[in-house]
């Protein structure tokens, strides 16, 4: 298969896998999606170029309007509300992960740039849903938005560099 057709495929193919992702709630005190661990496997799985790419596809598929967002939901007034700049965070943690992997080589600067973006991920969103929201009070806004996900976005960090490596390693193999 011709090398650019593939890479285009896999680039849109991860655009879905992180749609689905979102798709997928975890109930428990404070619900949360698979999202990120769509994110951090795209990233493992494409490299942090492509990876970024798919990730901004994603972005520009729900602010098109298509339901590609948690509960079903797509549109600019996904993006324009409270929690849309922890969607937008995800680019500069993407950025993050891109830069790491042009400036650093192994698997544990990986992960660790990966734990650093989604703390870019985080900054960002809660900034923007202080902004948006208008609600008051750092603490208040991060045991809202940041502190009831930090352990299951670690959670999802991890399985996704595992199954990342995983999939890499098939994907390698069946290239020979």
């Amino acid at each position: 298969m011709n090398k650019k057709i593939l890479s285009i495929t896999e680039t849109a193919l991860m655009s879905a896998v992180i749609a689905v992702c979102a798709f997928v709630t975890v109930p428990s005190a404070v619900p949360f999606t698979l999202q990120t661990f769509g994110i951090f496997l795209a990233l493992r799985i494409l490299g942090a170029a492509k990876g970024t790419v798919s990730v901004i596809i994603y972005i520009a598929a729900g602010a098109a309007g298509l339901p590609v967002f948690s509960g079903f939901r797509g549109g600019v007034s996904v993006i324009a509300g409270p929690t849309g700049g922890y969607i937008l965070g995800f680019i500069p943690l993407c950025l993050v992960y891109l830069a790491a992997q042009k400036l650093t080589k192994g698997k544990a600067a990986e992960v660790c740039a990966l734990a650093a973006g989604l703390f870019v991920c985080y900054a960002f969103g809660t900034l923007w849903f202080a902004a948006v929201s208008g609600q008051k009070g750092i603490i208040h806004i991060l045991s809202l938005c940041v502190f009831p996900f930090i352990i299951p976005d670690a959670v999802k960090l991890a399985l996704a560099v595992i199954a990342g490596d995983r999939i890499k390693k098939l994907k390698n193999r069946n290239k020979s």
